[in-house]
């Protein structure tokens, strides 16, 4: 009797596993359209992007001389381009036909990037004696993200033409099939980003194979060879927007062969006559202001024009999405606000910055190859976590997911306070030297790796499925600015952080060998004490406030 109870439990607990199997990854991958994966390639190809990441981080400690201050300061103008998704986004609104050209814009950018980097360590002579290498850095970190921000608001607009809004019969799909699809593009679409940076983590694993024996020349070409291959990325994305333009002429074809009009065929394959974007002017007026905003303040030297530029371009974004959501009911858009609100307060909690990567790289021993090792695990285990909290995503209030991450997120953290103060020796000694430094890294990263990418989803697909026909480029335009400049923020938090904490990296004269700066570590176990305390205080505090204001009316609207 024992036996068969053991066998029956042993039953449901596989029968349990098989149907959780099949609702969270089995289900998503009967959902895939072959017309998603346009805009998918395009998203891998932003994935792939994080292949020069860990070579970035090696040059600049090892050729460049900038602080950790400076490099949190240009963190933050390197994020601000994300903000320029507003113009964009409603300029694909209004040349929805031609959207896939800005793709090729996009690439040719990213790819000037890449060369830059890349003759920067084959002919380094030649490029200083134009102007210092600091500066064709800083050229090159503006330039990858202006094309990756054109290249994901097209890929934005591409998901919500990837979903049909016919079925093969020529009628309209159905509310619950629709929010179901776009649920499961913007979904496939984090995947997309996740999978590149696994391809990537992988590639450099192999890139860094046996990197503590090499010398230098060999290392730099270790960073040539990355650079050359990630020339590939914007090949990817272009072949993307490629394949969506045969994908159409396909669908044509065969609805011309089934004897629709072209005025049908239109109708099924882009937006009709009523559903064309009228110019809004303040969306393009704001955008503009915008860029010309931080363009001066970027070009003058005055005191503080970093954080006067976020000021303002807050000010700019919050305007304009007062007037984009001014035709939504009342419940809708303070569920949106409320939204966006916690989501930029989870996002816009600071970092240690560059400090933390080279004490680790000096202290701790970590190399090239087992940061690509820890990017490795980092990125599958994310790629799990989108299947493991899949269903945890669509079933809970979005408050409830940011506070459970926070407070996961705050957790995990101490690891990494506990090896400044040691903790990694102590458990190196007592369990034979299994348990150090790396051990913990690695068992910290497994655990943390799933959570940080899954707050954006239900918020992407609320927009997907929700915002107007006519305006959903503009709409993940202009929320992605919001939630992007959280970032910006992040890295403003970042640097001030990192000028009361003051840590620096030992330097050396490349020509002389004469040390310039010595290495400094001894302010960095604060530091990562202020980032815990942030990372939980911020998000709840948002939380607390949202479910105070804009929430709140939303139940009021319920009664």
């Amino acid at each position: 009797m024992i036996e068969q109870n053991k066998n029956a439990k042993h039953i449901n607990v596989m029968s349990r596993t098989q149907v959780w199997f099949d609702q969270n990854i089995l289900e998503l991958g009967r959902q895939v359209r072959l017309s998603y994966l346009p805009p998918l390639m395009v998203y891998l190809a932003a994935g792939i992007s994080g292949l020069t990441g860990i070579v970035g981080t090696f040059f600049v400690k090892e050729y460049l001389g900038l602080s950790a201050e400076f490099l949190a300061a240009l963190g933050f103008w390197t994020m601000l381009p994300w903000t320029l998704k507003m113009p964009i986004g409603h300029l694909i609104d209004l040349q929805w036909q031609h959207k896939n050209k800005l793709v090729y814009l996009g690439g040719a950018l990213i790819a000037v990037s890449l060369l830059i980097m890349s003759n920067l360590l084959a002919d380094l002579d030649f490029m200083i004696n134009i102007m210092p290498a600091e500066n064709w850095y800083v050229l090159a970190a503006v330039l990858a993200p202006i094309g990756y921000v054109i290249q994901d608001t097209v890929a934005d607009a591409m998901t919500v033409e990837a979903v049909p809004r016919y079925d093969p019969q020529g009628r309209p799909v159905n509310e619950a099939d629709a929010h179901l699809a776009h649920t499961t593009m913007q979904t496939l679409g984090r995947v997309a980003i996740i999978g590149g940076s696994i391809l990537v983590a992988a590639a450099n694993v192999g890139f860094f194979s046996g990197v503590a024996a090499m010398t230098v020349a060999e290392k730099a070409g270790v960073y040539l060879r990355i650079y050359h291959w990630a020339l590939l990325v914007p090949l990817i994305s272009v072949a993307g927007v490629l394949l969506a333009s045969y994908q159409r002429h396909q669908r044509a074809c065969e609805l011309a062969a089934k004897g629709y009009e072209f005025v049908d065929i239109d109708r099924f394959l882009g937006r009709n006559e009523t559903q064309l974007t009228q110019v809004n002017w303040w969306i393009l007026g704001g955008g503009l202001g915008f860029v010309l905003f931080a363009l001066v303040m970027g070009l003058t030297d005055i005191p503080y024009n970093e954080e006067i530029v976020f000021a303002g371009s807050l000010s700019i974004i919050l305007f304009l999405i007062w007037r984009l959501t001014s035709d939504l009911d009342r419940r809708t858009r303070n569920q949106l606000f409320g939204t966006a609100f916690v989501i930029f307060a989870f996002r816009a909690v600071p970092t240690t910055g560059s400090g933390e990567t080279w004490w680790m790289i000096d202290e701790l021993n970590f190399d090239q190859q087992f940061l690509s090792q820890l990017s490795l695990l980092t990125s599958s285990l994310a790629l799990l976590g989108m299947f493991i909290f899949r269903r945890f995503m669509a079933e809970r209030p979005i408050t409830y997911i940011i506070a459970v991450l926070t407070v996961a997120l705050g957790v995990l953290y101490l690891p990494n306070v506990g090896m400044f103060y040691g903790v990694h020796e102590w458990t190196a000694a007592h369990s034979g030297g299994v348990v150090d430094a790396r051990f913990i890294a690695l068992f910290d990263n497994a655990l943390e790796s799933p959570l940080g990418q899954i707050a954006m989803i239900p918020m992407l697909a609320w927009i997907a499925h929700s915002a107007p026909e006519k305006l959903k480029a503009t709409y993940f335009a202009v929320m992605a600015a919001f939630v992007n400049l959280a970032l910006s923020l992040s890295q403003l938090l970042t640097k001030a952080l990192n000028q009361w904490f003051l840590i620096t990296r030992e330097v050396k004269d490349a020509a002389t060998g004469t040390v310039i700066s010595v290495a400094d570590y001894s302010e960095l176990g604060m530091l990562l004490i202020c980032v815990m305390i942030l990372s939980l205080a911020m998000p709840l505090l948002a939380i607390v406030v949202a479910g105070r204001t804009f929430l709140v009316k939303q139940e009021d609207d319920k009664e």
